[in-house]
């Protein structure tokens, strides 16, 4: 009896390899039949849909060319857009009111605010009736600019902080609108009425801060021009003093001058200021043209 124990043991073990071996067949037979019937499927529909298709192929041609009338007959009764760029350098840091104006011009021609409109362009309803609406953008920047509000950002941050922050995380986490120029775009049903809403686009640029930068650089570049023009005037009478040395010189006789930092000497007549002052002259002169 203790032999036949193995021997129903071996047959039992074999008998349950048998049964999960058969039960991995039939799993696999499943996906099988799974995917076959969905090529089948597939194949089915495009062979309805191609055999249905030559069968109607006059309704479908005429299906498309109805579709393609209806599709030109909507793409010409849409108006015609005209659009216009304009490159701006904001002054006085108002950029950001710059930006803050556009996005309420859009507000008020989305809300049909035609009163409102009308006292910011200082036009007619005509003119406001065809303006679509703006659009502002940052400018062109090279790279030239970037170093340089890259170099002006470090120098208000104290020594420790400037060393960590580095220029590749300076231009990630930099506002869009941190350049000096912007490109301001205008569309609207007329080519005619750009040029009636420059006041009003212009007017974005202004606000009480900048009213009173703009008038306090005024007022120093007038005291500026003051100032220069009074150096111009000491430089000319020191030309004219210069002028009369030299006329009233004698033989071997030695005369000095002295105006401010400036000294005439007819010692030599070879070593004179004339050049000098010339320089003087013009170089106050230069300044003058560029305020």
């Amino acid at each position: 009896m203790s032999k036949e124990l193995p021997n129903n043991q071996k047959q039992n073990e074999e008998v349950d390899l048998i049964v999960f071996f058969n039960l991995i067949g039939n799993a696999i037979n499943k996906v099988l039949d799974f995917f076959k019937g969905i090529f089948k499927t597939l194949f089915s529909a495009i062979i309805y849909a191609l055999k249905t298709l030559f069968k109607s192929w006059k309704i479908v041609l005429g299906l498309l060319v109805v579709a393609a009338g209806i599709g030109y007959a909507v793409e010409k009764s849409r108006p015609t857009i005209y659009s216009t760029e304009m490159l701006v350098e904001p002054y006085f840091n108002s950029k950001y009111q710059l930006v803050t104006n556009i996005n309420y011009f859009n507000a008020l021609i989305a809300n049909k605010e035609k009163e409102t409109l009308k006292q910011i362009f200082k036009v007619n309803d005509d003119v406001i009736d065809e303006v679509k609406g703006f659009a502002i953008e940052p400018g062109p920047e090279s790279e030239n600019d970037r170093l340089l509000q890259y170099e002006e950002f470090i120098n208000q941050l104290d020594s420790v902080r400037a060393q960590e922050y580095s220029y590749e995380q300076f231009l990630e986490n930099r506002s869009v609108y941190a350049g000096k120029y912007f490109l301001i775009k205008a569309s609207a049903y007329k080519s005619n009425v750009f040029k009636d809403l420059e006041e009003g686009i212009l007017s974005s640029f202004t606000n009480d801060y900048t009213d009173k930068e703009m008038k306090r650089r005024d007022e120093l570049l007038e005291i500026e021009k003051e100032n220069l023009e009074e150096q111009l005037k000491q430089v000319k009478e020191l030309q004219k003093v210069y002028i009369n040395v030299l006329e009233k010189e004698s033989d071997n006789k030695k005369s000095n001058v002295t105006l401010g930092e400036l000294s005439i000497s007819t010692k030599d007549k070879q070593t004179t200021k004339e050049f000098e002052l010339l320089q003087e002259e013009q170089k106050i002169r230069n300044s003058i043209q560029k305020i």
